[in-house]
């Protein structure tokens, strides 16, 4: 399931991308298909996420934070897109975006047990 997760999330971030780089471009039907893939993604996600945190639940207060923060991710990747297909300022979202995978990438890798150190 970690493979199906981590998948999940790198499509995320290059749909995120695509999602960006049509609607700079001004075709906006390969973005709203673009987003709507996306859309689909973040199921995969949670579900893959979901089934992680039952997995791991037993480790405590890190597995709640790392949920919380993943939803986190999402909520910006979200806000991304929209902000942007709407013409408003996205710069504090992309911000957000930033810190909230930098510190997802962090909890997942480094603070649980699946992670690069044991």
């Amino acid at each position: 399931m970690t493979h199906l997760h981590i998948f999940s999330w790198v499509l995320a971030l290059a749909l995120l991308a695509l999602v960006s780089t049509f609607l700079n471009s001004g075709n906006l039907k390969p973005a709203k298909i673009s987003h709507m893939i996306l859309r689909l993604d973040y199921l995969l996600i949670l579900y893959s996420g979901g089934d992680l945190f039952a997995s791991y639940a037993s480790y405590g207060p890190a597995v709640i934070i790392k949920l919380l923060v993943g939803i986190w991710v999402i909520a910006s990747i979200e806000m991304v897109a929209v902000k942007k297909k709407k013409g408003k300022n996205v710069t504090s979202w992309w911000i957000q975006l930033t810190i909230s995978v930098l510190l997802a990438l962090f909890l997942g890798f480094v603070m649980l047990p699946m992670g690069l150190l044991p």
